[in-house]
């Protein structure tokens, strides 16, 4: 009976190809649905991932790396004082009003003071050292290259930000941000571009230590001295996590896309349900058949599940090669799409938990394949 079921697909294969489409479309739709979620909501912690540091130190209750506020530069001697930490850095985030050479009206940008030496932890796996190095120069930035349009500037071009004149001196690439422009400059070049005079600080510091395996116990470890005002540390996994999740659950657009996603799933079980419906109604005599000489419903049944199966893996398998031409294409055209191993294997399960409701919507259909339909 297992084998009925592939040679049914073999030769009846017009009957199961609309399946095997709209199994193929809803995956292909999850896919790139949770390729681009990974990577808009992941841009948020680029400042995290994007950078070499191990622990961070920010204000108590950051939910997310824009969201700090200043902390006392002088917490750079407490944590030195760790035997761990190897190296500590300042870090800079300042609010900017973005005005370029051409009419493209105002923009907001995010501006990240950092360090600008070529061993610096900031942006070290997004920046070479060259492109660093260009920050040295007072009033000098960097912008990723999929802003520029939206900003109105080439590089060696000068624009203002919260009134104070910069100049493009370099352009990145992997900067995207979420609500925003990224732009990178040094700490000199922040400080004079933020406006806040409550800002007396810098708004993080970041760490590397000896033993990157230990940042959790060492952050957990530094936590918690009143003596230098409020704070708090975080591993740089925590941290980025923590940037991640606030903006997919506590910002309101995580629902809206589970509720598509949601959709997604329901109209392509509907579609595949139907389609399957319809190839097990035109085997109906035949199945009829098999009946009558002996075989039992329950094996028909298996028979109709395999098919499920097999629509579904058939499906599965197109809408991967067509997902990984879709995703390099999305990439070359600076498109924020990451896709990892967790999330290609929740796609795969939803795409097969698809075709399995369809095959027992489909099974219903036996019902129908009683030997005395033979006799009409």
């Amino acid at each position: 009976m297992v084998a009925l079921a592939r040679k049914t697909l073999v030769y009846e294969w017009r009957r199961f190809l609309p399946a095997m489409l709209a199994v193929g479309f809803a995956g292909l739709l999850q896919l790139l649905q949770i390729a681009l979620v990974l990577g808009i909501f992941g841009s948020t912690s680029l400042y995290v991932t994007g950078s070499s540091a191990d622990v961070w130190v920010g204000y108590p209750g950051t939910q997310s790396v824009g969201l700090g506020r200043s902390i006392d530069a002088d917490l750079q001697s407490r944590l030195l004082m760790d035997p761990q930490v190897l190296r500590v850095e300042p870090y800079l985030w300042v609010d900017g009003d973005w005005r370029g050479p051409r009419e493209t009206g105002g923009a907001s940008v995010f501006v990240s003071g950092i360090d600008p030496a070529a061993d610096g932890l900031m942006f070290s796996k997004v920046l070479s050292p060259t492109l660093r190095a260009r920050l040295v120069e007072p009033d000098a930035i960097i912008v990723d290259r999929s802003a520029l349009d939206q900003l109105g500037i080439g590089i060696g071009q000068s624009a203002t930000i919260n009134g104070r004149r910069v100049r493009v001196v370099g352009i990145g690439t992997g900067l995207r941000a979420l609500g925003g422009v990224n732009v990178l400059c040094s700490l000199d070049t922040a400080r004079r571009l933020d406006n806040d005079v409550t800002d007396n600080g810098p708004t993080y510091l970041v760490a590397s230590l000896r033993d990157p395996a230990r940042a959790a116990t060492v952050a957990a470890r530094l936590r918690g001295a009143t003596s230098f005002g409020p704070y708090t540390t975080w591993s740089a996994s925590d941290f980025a996590q923590r940037s991640v999740r606030y903006w997919l659950f506590d910002t309101g657009a995580g629902a809206g896309v589970m509720f598509l996603a949601g959709i997604v799933f329901l109209v392509g079980a509907a579609i595949t349900s139907q389609t399957l419906v319809a190839a097990v109604n035109g085997s109906i005599r035949e199945y009829a058949t098999l009946n009558a000489l002996g075989v039992g419903v329950g094996a028909l049944r298996k028979v109709v599940l395999e098919q499920a199966f097999w629509v579904g893996a058939l499906g599965l398998l197109g809408a991967s090669v067509l997902g990984i031409v879709l995703l390099l294409l999305a990439r070359s055209q600076d498109v924020p799409v990451v896709l990892n191993a967790p999330s290609a294997l929740a796609c795969i399960i939803l795409v097969m938990g698809l075709a399995a409701v369809s095959g027992l919507a489909a099974m219903r259909s036996l019902r129908r394949a009683d030997p005395a339909t033979l006799l009409r």
